[in-house]
């Protein structure tokens, strides 16, 4: 009788397949050679993250270009500012030319250094991000997944509507979903002096759905599951080790995903703050 016993998904089926065509997506128009061959797995620790500044906003800054070079971003023009900054009302728009990200990216680009303040995209940070800083890591990344995303030939799986989802699940792509994950839903109760709502990020993918993705990179990229479960919240670990399992045994999934078909991405491409 016990093998009739069937365990439950983790996910239900529309949502499993919304994620596996959204890695699809993300592999075809974002350089699937870059994820294999650089993309890591980043981690809140000091080996991702070293360093300290004197002030707020140059620690801010100083997570924020450690974030760039991780998503191999390093050569972008960027403009770090505070979220209540009135220049976020006056968007600008960059043309970077050749691979977009990755270690051959940049010889074309704008210098960070040397673009004017037009010419750069605008990046907005939440001081208050800076108490929980891996919601601050992971808001970054995702601003820089939306720039990204415009970058793709197609509309991600869903259309329009499922933007939000898709360049969380890009941010997770470029190698950010432990922290996408940990800081997809904070618990709101304890002592009033220890949540900060201000602190918080606004999530797209729920955590169940983020770890998931983050399951499905572990499993393309060969990533031990003991390199994983560190770094995520203890009620995360079974959700990821469940996530691998039942992943793993979806051979026809991943076999599309490593065959995806890549986009051609030499032309030169325009991006805009939101």
């Amino acid at each position: 009788m016990f093998g009739f016993i069937k365990t439950k998904p983790l996910l239900d089926e529309d949502t499993t397949h919304w994620l596996f065509d959204a890695f699809a997506w993300s592999l075809k128009n974002f350089d699937s050679q870059v994820f294999y061959q650089e993309t890591i797995l980043v981690t809140p620790s000091n080996q991702h993250f070293p360093g300290r500044e004197s002030s707020a906003h140059g620690m801010a800054d100083l997570i924020f270009e450690q974030v760039k070079t991780h998503a191999g971003l390093k050569h972008w023009p960027c403009h770090l500012v505070d979220n209540n900054d009135p220049r976020l009302n006056a968007p600008a728009q960059v043309m970077l030319e050749g691979p977009l990200r990755g270690s051959q990216a940049g010889s074309n680009s704008v210098n960070t250094a040397q673009a004017e303040e037009a010419r750069q995209l605008l990046v907005p940070y939440n001081i208050n991000q800076l108490a929980k800083p891996e919601a601050l890591i992971a808001n970054y990344a995702h601003i820089l997944a939306h720039y990204l995303g415009q970058t793709a030939g197609e509309l991600p799986p869903g259309g329009e509507p499922f933007w939000p989802q898709a360049t969380e699940l890009l941010a997770i792509f470029m190698g950010f979903g432990v922290m996408v994950a940990n800081s997809a839903y904070t618990f709101r109760g304890g002592c009033g002096s220890c949540y900060n709502p201000l602190a918080e990020r606004s999530a797209f993918l729920s955590q169940d759905e983020a770890t998931y993705a983050l399951a499905i990179f572990c499993v393309l990229k060969d990533i031990p599951t003991s390199a994983v479960l560190p770094h995520l919240k203890k009620y995360l670990r079974p959700v990821f080790k469940t996530a691998i399992k039942e992943i793993k045994h979806k051979d026809d999934e991943l076999t599309k995903l490593r065959t995806v078909a890549v986009t051609d991405s030499r032309q030169p491409k325009v991006l805009s703050s939101p």
